[in-house]
């Protein structure tokens, strides 16, 4: 008989204040925090004080994080820091130390429980030259990859600086995890906490957007990319695109398949919080690329991840691959090559 694979939550993350101690009081930060502050609203403001002082435990202490585990049934952790800890104003000399710090924190937190949590580190995509040795360091930490944002200041994932950052990624084994943080509609969602409701979905569509029509995707088929948040709205809408990739020169001119048949490609996390909506991502992504997440511990995830995957109704089959058959294939450790100096940091 088979053994049940381990329940293993791809969407956790880790709260590092050194990094916030490191940037206090640095030019770029009170900018980057206003912008933040227009994005988000002065009511949702208001609110994620409190709520992140009050879980911040949980992703802080690593007792506390495997004691709400336990209590939530899920065996292990992919531990992501925050996305706030991104920092990406920050300048080359700053975004380093922040990487550094990020990966090499993130990787004693899971030091306290190996066999049950796993971490990713940063990226500063700001940096395009950085990124490389970045995912670098992060591997020679025991990492298993790499958290990066939908876009950048002035930069989407599209963007032909990135290439070495994709090719090191897929040569090496690494995961990269999309995560998004803030919107570019920015004060159009200022009110209600759209500024996370539509615009995590939204930044997620448009960043999975731009890796498959800009030819990305072709290039790196093999890349281990994890989608949060279900990829947003572009799982649920690919017909549209799949329409305009048949319809127009321009949308398909540098993307050689229907944009729906990258999907099949990529990773998505389950965190939809409609077991409709999950069914949907089931069908169009398959059930061998949709893992189990929570976005422990903040109030917009899952307190019970098993059993939103329950609601699903899926066969038995699909339930127990996206509870942990999937991650466990997935999370095994990058090639021996990930820790041997890359071409790009010998240049």
């Amino acid at each position: 008989m088979t053994p049940s694979p381990p329940t293993v939550d791809v969407h956790a993350h880790v709260l590092l204040p050194g990094i916030e101690a490191l940037v206090e009081g640095l030019p770029g930060l009170a900018g980057a925090r206003g912008l933040d502050a227009r994005r988000n609203g002065p009511a949702a403001l208001a609110v994620n004080g409190p709520m992140v002082r009050e879980r911040a435990p949980h992703m802080i202490d690593a007792g506390a994080r495997l004691a709400l585990m336990d209590t939530q049934g899920v065996d292990v952790q992919l531990v992501s820091p925050s996305p706030s800890h991104y920092h990406y104003w920050a300048d080359d000399t700053v975004a380093e130390k922040v990487y550094r710090l990020a990966n090499e924190a993130t990787a004693a937190h899971c030091s306290a429980a190996p066999q049950r949590l796993r971490g990713l580190g940063l990226v500063p995509l700001q940096h395009p030259h950085l990124a490389v040795q970045a995912l670098d360091h992060a591997l020679e930490q025991g990492l298993y990859g790499v958290e990066i944002s939908s876009h950048a200041p002035g930069r989407e994932l599209s963007d032909p600086a990135y290439e070495p950052f994709w090719t090191r990624a897929e040569e090496t084994g690494a995961l990269v995890f999309l995560h998004p943080f803030g919107c570019t509609l920015d004060e159009r969602l200022d009110r209600w906490y759209l500024s996370n409701s539509v615009g995590q979905p939204t930044e997620n569509a448009v960043a999975l957007s731009h890796l498959i029509f800009s030819g990305v995707l072709d290039r790196h088929l093999g890349l281990k990319l994890i989608a949060a948040h279900g990829g947003g709205y572009l799982p649920t809408h690919i017909g549209r695109a799949d329409h305009a990739w048949r319809a127009r020169t321009d949308a398909g001119a540098n993307c050689a398949q229907p944009p729906s048949s990258y999907l099949r490609h990529l990773y998505f996390d389950s965190l939809v919080h409609d077991p409709h909506v999950l069914r949907e991502l089931v069908r169009v992504a398959g059930a061998d690329r949709v893992l189990l997440g929570s976005d422990f511990a903040f109030d917009m995830g899952s307190q019970d991840p098993v059993g939103a995957l329950r609601a699903a109704g899926l066969s038995d089959t699909d339930f127990h691959r996206i509870r942990g058959g999937n991650a466990t294939a997935l999370l095994t450790p990058p090639t021996d090559r990930a820790v041997q100096p890359s071409e790009e940091a010998t240049l």
